[in-house]
């Protein structure tokens, strides 16, 4: 097993940490330092990443992921290509559905229904990804509205800006095994009362049927897009199985489902070791997106990885 592609999601709290996060990511080598993207709820994430950018060479930097139900194509594409400018060409883009209901109440525009939000996500991703080729873009219909519209500055520096979507919606991870580069895969179910929380899908049965569903929307390409799953919580101890089942009554699943989840990595640095080459055998998961809480643990894994696959 080679190791895996790891990036880091974070939030700014402070101009000195969040430059302090950057660089410190650089020098560790993780792939990409990510930012989240709830507009009232959580930083901006183009502002924060293209300070991230000025202190960084290496890193990719983008969000993850944007709301393709309150964000706008041109909006999106000028400030990713603004970052990817600014960046000398790291910039990535991100995109899912939408699942936080207050996010669309707080713009002023209604929820649609499961339908409408999976039209809304493609007609937003087409056009945003059409701009940032240097289309020039129209949509006329329900779901967004367009007109003649071009990104003529800036321009990215990247030839083709890297796509990854995130999300678990059928129909939309057939299309992205067809059109995507990523698919983040998060382990979030049906979202809770409160608007912001979600049920866990951890389980191994869904994942198969996940994985099933973008390779079929793969089947005419040449390969399909990489798997990345989004590491909800990672502890590094001698007692997997006493953590798992604590975990396990906190979500509401069961402790084998922990244990053999992508979106948890528990257990001795080489039990986690050994669940990672199990995920990649079974799922193809070769990307791993963690959290800035739990860095200190991701760097003891990391750092009992051989250097000759680092």
């Amino acid at each position: 097993m080679e190791s895996p592609v790891v990036s880091v999601q974070a939030q700014p709290r402070d101009a000195v940490s969040w430059i302090a996060l950057a660089r410190r990511l650089e020098a560790d080598g993780y792939d990409a330092l990510l930012a989240a993207d709830h507009p009232g709820t959580a930083a901006s994430p183009f502002v924060a990443l293209a300070a991230a950018a000025a202190v960084t060479e290496r890193i990719g930097v983008g969000s993850y992921v944007s709301q393709a139900g309150v964000r706008e194509p041109l909006l999106l594409a000028s400030d990713v290509a603004t970052l990817d400018l600014v960046s000398d060409g790291r910039a990535r883009l991100a995109l899912g559905a939408g699942h936080t209901p207050v996010e669309w109440d707080m713009v002023g525009r209604n929820r649609p229904d499961v339908a409408g939000r999976v039209r809304r996500f493609q007609a937003v991703a087409e056009a945003c990804r059409a701009l940032l080729a240097g289309e020039t873009v129209t949509v006329e219909g329900p779901e967004t509205q367009v007109h003649q519209a071009r990104l003529t500055a800036p321009r990215p520096v990247q030839h083709r800006v890297p796509f990854t979507f995130g999300g678990g919606n059928t129909a939309l991870l057939r299309w992205a095994g067809a059109h995507a580069d990523v698919v983040g895969l998060s382990g979030l179910g049906r979202t809770l009362p409160d608007g912001h929380t979600h049920e866990a899908r951890w389980d191994g049965a869904d994942i198969d049927r996940q994985v099933d569903l973008i390779e079929q929307g793969a089947a005419d390409r040449a390969e399909a897009p990489a798997r990345e799953a989004l590491v909800q919580l990672v502890e590094v101890t001698d007692d997997a199985e006493g953590a798992a089942h604590e975990i396990a009554r906190r979500v509401g699943c069961e402790a084998s489902a922990v244990l053999a989840s992508p979106y948890v990595w528990i257990g001795t640095v080489e039990e986690i070791r050994g669940t990672l080459a199990a995920h990649e055998r079974r799922w193809g998961i070769t990307r791993y997106v963690v959290r800035e809480a739990h860095l200190d643990a991701v760097d003891q894994v990391r750092a009992h990885l051989s250097p000759a696959v680092r």
